[in-house]
């Protein structure tokens, strides 16, 4: 059986108080209160600023040892590469993430290129680039332009070992469509809610505004069942962080895939 893990894409949210934390818990709590509901997170401040290596060690030390944690590369590396400094920012990215990767609680490092990041010559070439820089840690790319999804793409992870990231999102012109494939040994799923009538007007806050149904969750059992048979890991992160919907759905889809027999 697969290692499967469900989660949340970050956890330090006020507006989860009551909602998923206790008002009786300090904001310093969360991640241990976090790690007894969940085994996995996917940390996203790492994108906003470079994680520093005590940093890591806290998170660690704060949390269950059964959890583990994906992290997002700096926007220095898919966002706004420098020339002049990304190889630098790499450096001090895997230095800052060495505790992890040296205690077995690293899944994976998520490379999330936005829209603008099309397929073209030179971001094929600088993405060959970045991860041959970044080979020694378990990388996942998710691309936000849907021309990046073919053959050639796919064949090129898989040649690097590196896991596509599967998406869960409206289904509107210009989002990548969902597709169910596996180019690495880790299978990575994130959930970002299927609010179409908000999804490009800018606003990350609402975009990410959506609360999945039980029936929404479940259509998605056939489907891990089929990556069940091709991945040897699975990380699901839920990214629709708003009001503590993403702990909600999580727990859902806990029970869903226990229920279905998918999970012990």
């Amino acid at each position: 059986m697969a290692d499967i893990k469900t989660g949340t894409s970050g956890y330090d949210y006020l507006d989860w108080v009551n909602n998923f934390y206790p008002q009786s818990i300090s904001r310093k709590k969360f991640l241990y209160y976090y790690s007894n509901n969940f085994s996995t997170v996917e940390l996203n401040f790492t994108y906003y600023r470079l994680p520093q290596k005590t940093q890591i060690e806290t998170f660690i030390k704060n949390s269950n040892p059964d959890m583990d944690f994906s992290i997002k590369g700096h926007e220095s590396m898919t966002h706004r590469p420098n020339p002049a400094t990304w190889k630098t920012n790499i450096q001090a990215y895997i230095q800052a993430v060495t505790p992890l990767l040296q205690s077995n609680r690293l899944a994976a490092v998520l490379l999330q290129f936005p829209y603008r990041f099309h397929y073209e010559k030179d971001n094929r070439l600088y993405l060959d680039k970045l991860l041959r820089e970044l080979q020694e840690l378990p990388l996942v790319v998710e691309f936000r332009n849907p021309h990046w999804l073919n053959r050639r793409t796919f064949e090129g992870l898989r040649q690097r070992e590196v896991g596509f990231c599967i998406t869960d999102a409206p289904r509107i012109k210009g989002v990548p469509p969902t597709i169910d494939i596996t180019t690495s040994k880790l299978a990575y799923i994130r959930f970002h809610g299927r609010n179409a009538q908000n999804w490009w007007d800018g606003n990350a806050s609402s975009r990410f505004d959506y609360l999945y149904s039980q029936k929404e969750l479940s259509s998605w059992i056939s489907r891990l069942k089929t990556l069940v048979k091709t991945a040897q890991k699975i990380r699901i992160y839920f990214n629709n962080h708003r009001k503590g919907q993403a702990p909600t759905n999580a727990q859902m889809l806990k029970n869903i895939l226990e229920k279905a027999k998918i999970t012990p």
